[in-house]
């Protein structure tokens, strides 16, 4: 096993810098060896989720953000395949509709959070406030805000607003991991030519996904500062290297795996008057047929 929670978690101190945070990792496993290895984590995930749920004391809220064609969707996909759908919830964010834009930016997100017992998936989150809105403030003409005239205040509020938000969360029960899967540009561009180039893949790329990479190193920028903002205790911050997505996806999912382990779930135990009730329900069970 590789040791990732270590390795990959971001700095509480605001010490975080982009050209320190890898997006290949050298290693010496096979793909056949990294895929094996994550179907034992899901495994491992499935039953945690399920202790999770009996438990009835936390929700995990995972949080993914990244460049399109960091492979956010299956990386999704693989380390939820096997684990129980109805202990899941997974939400998808892209432009916010008319009704959204009339709240704050918090509530739809905050109408998605996973109760207690579940695993809660965000693909993409409130960060995009502070991310695709950074790199595009003309956005902000649509969200009607009473103000926006500094916008570097602005953003420094967004960024309380998000850690006290994720700090009210972590109070009342919600564990939080957030995953920057951190794919180079270089790689970007071999993905976005492979969706071209296969038939089966065209219905992912959009021309605006070019146009978007145009502004790759303002999106980078925004991206150090959100994460070098708000990684917290109660809410770290990974940024999983995601040019290989075999060892990504065992990087994301071992992190799930050793977070849900350190809560030390447990089955909740039977109270004794619940107890003689279930000992009373053998006896009429197991007394079926004798008379």
């Amino acid at each position: 096993m590789f040791d990732f929670p270590e390795r990959y978690r971001v700095p509480f101190d605001g010490s975080f810098k982009l050209n320190k945070a890898q997006t290949a990792e050298e290693h010496h496993k096979t793909e056949e060896e990294l895929e094996d290895q994550l179907k034992k984590l899901v495994k491992k995930i499935d039953k945690l989720q399920q202790v999770l749920y009996a438990e009835d004391r936390h929700a995990l809220l995972l949080v993914f953000q990244a460049m399109d064609a960091a492979g956010k969707d299956s990386t999704i996909r693989a380390i939820l395949k096997g684990v129980n759908p109805a202990g899941c919830q997974v939400f998808s964010f892209k432009e916010p509709s008319a009704e959204e834009l009339d709240h704050d930016f918090l509530w739809r997100t905050a109408r998605c959070l996973p109760e207690r017992g579940r695993i809660g998936v965000f693909n993409r989150s409130y960060y995009e406030e502070v991310l695709v809105v950074r790199v595009h403030p003309e956005y902000l003409a649509g969200q009607n805000l009473p103000r926006h005239d500094n916008l570097e205040d602005l953003w420094e509020e967004r960024y309380t607003s998000i850690r006290d938000h994720e700090k009210h969360l972590a109070r009342n029960g919600t564990v939080i991991l957030k995953f920057w899967l951190n794919v180079s540009k270089a790689e970007q561009k071999n993905r976005f030519l492979s969706r071209l180039d296969e038939p089966d893949k065209n219905w992912k790329f959009s021309a605006g996904d070019v146009i978007e990479r145009q502004h790759w190193d303002a999106y980078m920028q925004a991206y150090e500062t959100a994460v070098q903002t708000t990684s917290s205790h109660y809410a770290p911050w990974y940024a999983i290297p995601a040019d290989d997505k075999a060892y990504m996806r065992v990087a994301v999912a071992e992190t799930i795996v050793n977070t849900l382990e350190a809560l030390q779930l447990a089955y909740p135990k039977v109270p004794p008057a619940e107890q003689a009730k279930l000992t009373e329900a053998r006896r009429v069970l197991e007394a079926e047929g004798k008379t």
